[in-house]
């Protein structure tokens, strides 16, 4: 019977659809087992042979865990508000629903055609109101939540209102705004109710506030600093501003020292760890104020070098700082404005990773010195960034590069307060040692004396204070678009308001277009039902708005994170209507055992997701303060793109062996029009594009047209993708998913190879053959030899101890290694192929599944007890002695372990191979080391 893989793999996933195989109960009878991957964002292309990568790993351990008795909930959804499906409804008019709808059908069936084991009852998807409802009711609780520093986590609001009420402010340690002023319990009972607004919002985890944004004109949206790629956005590659805006945002910023600490508990890769820790980015100083001449302002800045103090010769601005407009001088306002402008087109990633360019303005402003009262003259520099400390910085040239640097560019002053140190070339920015010189009251004190004191002076003259600080910002929190989840908040006397829980989800409006409003709106704007009634609790059309019962809602939507940070939770009870997960769903199943994606979303989505588990665990409404225990970034497969060479000016194409010294144009292939030996279809190229149909050819001798190759990221643009769905067709899902796991260590980029997959597709037809005898399925009921007992045990243990550790492409090659072998003991025992059809299961589940059923098993594979292994069946018995001549070997002897050495010497000596040896001859001596070699000298 040949292996119609095809057939055998429509029949099982049907099986598997009708009975809910893989459906997740929340019944606590069995330990639990959470295992989930990134999920995705359906985009029109659909899925290429690299997506599935960490899907098949995944899912190999699901299927693993199921086996060895666990109750695995394994799920999948999709983060489907997103900025293509919106750019796409911008160019054609469709509705970003119907083009997200028909991309997550397209989706399914890809998914389904691989043979995943997702408990499909438990779907959720970003953009469904009712998954919506609940990302809207978690920004609530963020709004009537603020952080308590004293108590390290989050309190309600109403409980901050009691502390004002008895006693103001003035005991408050909380996470707020810089601004916030003091005042008595008194004050804040005679505040009106809008003053009260006011500064609750200074103290909201989610607040409004003018913030510094990346600003992209063309997509007509704030980005995030992940969303920027070399300056421009990653989608579109458009430019990229920096402006201020009036933002929601969330004060992320409170959980920086919780994050930081709770990397410690987590099984993640210590690079991963280390992206988060740079991005939170801890350091320990102090806040200095300086005084700015002839002015009321202050400049605060943040350091950890309080102890070069005396060695500040110029202080920097970023341009974009709060002070720049109020104390330039009427003689630099032109120059600075200019600056400003320029600077404003760089993004903050850009300005960081550029340490060769040396910019500034002098603003014409001097501040004061807060120990010699002598003045400093304050410049602005785009390598000093608005949202990092507090945008200024006091620059010791001495002691900074980039401070000297620009020191040196602009000829300002390089004070040296090192003892012994030589900075006439370059900056010195050694601590341990150092001893500090030239600085009054710090002269001769080394580093952690001089931090010591110099903090004590500030605070003694209260210039200044001990400070830890974090690198990490706000999190700005709205976008200018139309497809995402919008704000579950309207407007009284533009004060925010809540709408009630009970009044959720509120549903995206209607929009005639989805782009911003003539007058600079988000596309929300356009919407003329888009109103709040608080009489009726319902959306009204805007011309009903009076401000006095109807009121207007916000205009913009929340982020692409907004929905990813919490959806794992949603999974474990995705049918609840009352709550986004039961206290008892949420108990068992914790959080995620195991969680697999790319490492692209470290200092995005998992921060996001870890910062709001912290926050509903403080609130109550979860029991774990991390979302995932376990997580593994998966490699990328890499494309093998295919070039054809075209002469410059010319539309004639070289082949790549007479290139030569000709100047050609490298264009991208269709990989599909080249065959395994790199020969380009001519005829389907010049039919391919329009521009190439008259296209010329200067081919081999032979006639044919070799394109060049190279390994690059696969993507449409490239035309090297390869689409999981015609290999699934050609050798079927179970070779793809083996093949994947096969090419490399999960976690590196490898190249895809579809020349290699045949490899794999004769090795699964080699399995099927054991199970076979022509074409009848024959397996013996007969004791299985020790050679084929052996070879499935030795099996067993290193694949199971390579799935543990995630090590999937040496389980491959010990599948092959195990086939063999049973092919040449011609094993067809029951006792060793039932056992190998559950243990490759989880590698190649159709035909485990069509395997276990031809053994007589009516139930799914699934619920296979995973084989035991059983060291006894490796334990070696027999020895195969070498048997040598005067130390050269010349035949072996298979020897019972245990003989004694007298015997070993008589069985040998007896044997007619070592008389012919001797041919007569009496051997001088004969050595046998028991357990190793016997050596006849003679």
């Amino acid at each position: 019977m040949s292996y119609n893989f095809n057939e055998i793999e429509a029949k099982w996933q049907k099986y598997w659809a009708e009975n809910q195989t893989f459906r997740a109960s929340n019944s606590p009878d069995k330990p639990k087992y959470y295992v989930l991957d990134m999920f995705p964002y359906p985009s029109g292309a659909g899925l290429h042979v690299g997506h599935p990568l960490g899907y098949i790993a995944s899912d190999i351990y699901a299927r693993y865990k199921r086996h060895k008795g666990f109750n695995v909930l394994h799920p999948q959804g999709y983060d489907s508000f997103g900025l293509p499906a919106e750019q796409y409804a911008i160019q054609t008019g469709q509705h970003p629903a119907v083009t997200t709808e028909n991309n997550i059908k397209r989706y399914r069936e890809q998914l389904d055609k691989i043979g995943f084991s997702f408990d499909w009852s438990r779907e959720v998807r970003t953009s469904n109101p009712d998954y919506y409802k609940w990302t809207q009711w978690i920004f609530i609780q963020l709004f009537e939540s603020w952080y308590d520093l004293e108590a390290d986590k989050s309190r309600p609001i109403s409980e901050l209102k009691e502390i004002f009420t008895a006693e103001g402010n003035s005991r408050v340690k909380a996470a707020c705004d810089d601004d916030v002023e003091e005042f008595s319990a008194e004050a804040w009972n005679a505040f009106s109710s809008e003053e009260k607004q006011e500064i609750l919002l200074k103290y909201r985890l989610t607040y409004l506030a003018e913030t510094e944004v990346n600003w992209c004109p063309q997509l007509g949206t704030v980005l995030a600093n992940d969303e920027i790629v070399n300056g421009v956005s990653e989608r579109g590659g458009y430019p990229v501003v920096r402006k201020k805006m009036t933002q929601w945002s969330m004060r992320i910023s409170a959980f920086s020292e919780r994050l930081l600490q709770g990397l410690d508990q987590l099984d993640w890769t210590e690079s991963l760890k280390e992206s988060q820790r740079n991005w939170i980015g801890k350091s320990v100083g102090a806040h200095v104020d300086f005084n700015i001449q002839n002015s009321e302002f202050r400049i605060g800045v943040f350091t950890t070098r309080p102890d070069t103090i005396f060695g500040v010769s110029f202080m920097t601005l970023a341009p974009e700082h709060d002070l720049v407009k109020k104390i330039t001088t009427t003689q630099q306002k032109e120059e600075v404005e200019a600056y400003i402008a320029t600077s404003a087109k760089r993004s903050e990633r850009e300005r960081m990773a550029d340490v060769k360019s040396i910019t500034g303005v002098f603003t014409g402003a001097y501040a004061e010195h807060p120990f010699t009262k002598e003045p400093i003259p304050i410049w602005i520099g785009d390598y000093v960034l608005a949202g990092y400390g507090t945008g200024a910085v006091m620059a010791v040239p001495c002691g900074d590069q980039r401070d000297y640097d620009f020191a040196k560019h602009f000829e300002i002053p390089i004070p040296n307060i090192f003892k012994n140190v030589d900075i006439s070339e370059e900056a010195f920015s050694g601590k341990e040692g150092t001893v500090i010189a030239n600085s009054n009251f710090l002269s001769g004190l080394e580093y952690k004396e001089a931090l010591q004191k110099v903090i004590l002076e500030l605070e003694k003259t209260g210039q200044g204070y001990g400070k830890t600080n974090y690198r990490l910002r706000d999190a700005v929190f709205s976008r200018q678009r139309y497809w995402g989840e919008p704000f579950p908040v309207y407007y009284v006397n533009g004060m925010p308001q809540m709408i009630a829980a009970e009044h959720l989800p509120l549903h995206l409006p209607e929009v005639e277009k989805y782009l911003p409003t003539e007058e600079g709106e988000p596309p929300l704007g356009r919407a003329n039902v888009w109103a709040w009634d608080t009489k009726s609790n319902q959306v009204v059309t805007n011309e009903k708005i009076d401000n006095k019962t109807v009121f207007p809602l916000e205009l913009n939507t929340m982020p692409g994170w907004a929905g990813s940070s919490w959806y794992l939770f949603r999974y474990m009870d995705a049918q609840n209507k009352n709550e986004f997960v039961s206290k008892e769903a949420q108990k068992y199943w914790e959080n995620v055992d195991l969680y697999i994606g790319g490492s692209e979303h470290a200092t995005g989505h998992l921060l996001y997701s870890r910062f709001w588990t912290k926050f509903l665990h403080d609130r109550g409404h979860l029991s774990v303060e991390e979302p995932f225990k376990k997580l593994i970034n998966q490699g990328m497969i890499l494309g093998q793109s295919a070039f054809v060479y075209r002469l410059e000016e010319e539309n004639v194409f070289v082949s790549k062996n007479l290139i030569g010294e000709n100047n050609v144009q490298p264009i991208h292939a269709d990989v599909s029009l080249v065959n395994h030996s790199d020969e380009l279809d001519i005829e389907g190229f010049k039919k391919w594009r329009p521009e190439f149909k008259d296209a010329k050819f200067l081919t081999e001798k032979d006639g044919t047209y070799i394109v060049g190759r190279e390994v690059e990221k696969m993507s449409k643009s490239k035309y090297n993708v390869v689409n999981p769905d015609d290999i699934c067709e050609d050798y079927g899902a179970d070779t793809l998913r083996m093949y994947e796991m096969f090419l490399g260590p999960l976690e590196q980029a490898k190249p895809w190879n579809t020349a290699g997959i045949t490899g794999v597709h004769n090795f699964l037809k080699k399995l099927w053959k054991l199970y076979h005898n022509g074409e009848q399925f024959e397996v013996s009921e007969e004791k299985a030899s020790a050679d084929s007992l052996k070879t499935l045990h030795k099996t067993i243990k290193k694949v199971t101890e390579d799935i543990e550790e995630f090590s999937f492409n040496t389980s491959v090659s010990t599948f092959m290694i195990c086939v063999n072998e049973l092919s040449a003991q011609k094993c067809n025992s029951r006792e060793v192929l039932e056992s190998l059809a559950v243990l490759i299961a989880p590698y190649a589940p159709h035909i485990a599944e069509e395997l276990w059923n031809k053994l007589g098993n009516s139930e799914s594979v699934v619920t296979a007890e995973y084989p035991e292994f059983e060291e006894k069946y490796l334990v070696e018995s027999t020895k195969n002695y070498p048997i040598s001549f005067n130390g050269k070997m010349r035949f072996t002897m298979e020897l019972p372990l245990d003989m004694p050495k007298d015997d070993i010497e008589k069985t040998v000596m007896a044997d007619e191979r070592t008389q012919k040896q001797l041919d007569g001859r009496t051997p001088r001596k004969v050595i046998v080391v028991p357990g190793k070699i016997v050596n006849i000298v003679g």
